[in-house]
């Protein structure tokens, strides 16, 4: 191996690592979130927690994108990729501050949803895995994560049509409009997970 090929190589498994950490702190809030669904909180502490680690990992990535000329694949899809991850925890800390807040309590839906994003979520850690070595397999992985964000799309539009046939007084509808802005939520986490996906499919593409 030469030694352009050995320094690329480094800087390869140093995004690479920062990012596959994130993927994971990530994938390690989401789970919070979802063991917390039914206490957010007691929670709320440990997804700060999960949360602030997270954004460390981020503000890392930007400090050796500054620092660093070559990159594994281009800047701004490392960029892009670390925000729209860093993007997903940061929704699940908003989903559980607003559940305590607003105190709604998780039901089906919620809890179908949440556990669906946690799937995104892992399918992109794996895509983070595979990417070096088997670029063709992560992308199989960021499809996956796609495909579960359809079916989150799908399962919001029903919770929130069957939201609007509930309510019957002013207090009914003050409930519904509570839990809708949880729904929203979730529904922007998976946003975020299917943003991230996109991403690591112009990565593959270059790539190969």
């Amino acid at each position: 191996m030469g030694i352009s090929a050995l320094f690329k190589r480094n800087k390869e498994d140093k995004f690479v690592s920062l990012l596959l950490r994130q993927c994971e702190a990530t994938v390690e809030g989401v789970k919070i979130l979802e063991t917390g669904l039914t206490r957010p909180h007691a929670a709320l502490e440990p997804i700060r927690a999960k949360e602030y680690e997270a954004d460390e990992l981020r503000r890392i990535i930007i400090d050796e994108l500054h620092n660093t000329f070559i990159t594994p694949f281009d800047r701004e899809d490392i960029f892009n990729l670390s925000l729209h991850i860093d993007e997903m925890i940061d929704y699940a800390l908003t989903t559980l501050e607003e559940m305590e807040m607003l105190k709604v309590d998780a039901d089906d839906y919620l809890k179908t949803m949440v556990s669906l994003v946690r799937q995104e979520a892992e399918e992109l850690t794996m895509a983070m895995h595979r990417l070096s070595a088997n670029p063709r397999v992560a992308g199989d992985h960021a499809r996956r994560a796609k495909k579960l964000e359809s079916e989150v799309d799908h399962l919001y539009r029903v919770a929130v049509a069957e939201l609007f046939t509930r309510p019957k007084d002013f207090k009914e509808l003050m409930a519904m409009l509570k839990r809708r802005e949880v729904y929203r939520h979730v529904s922007n986490m998976s946003d975020r997970a299917d943003a991230a996906a996109n991403v690591f499919g112009m990565v593959v593409m270059k790539l190969t």
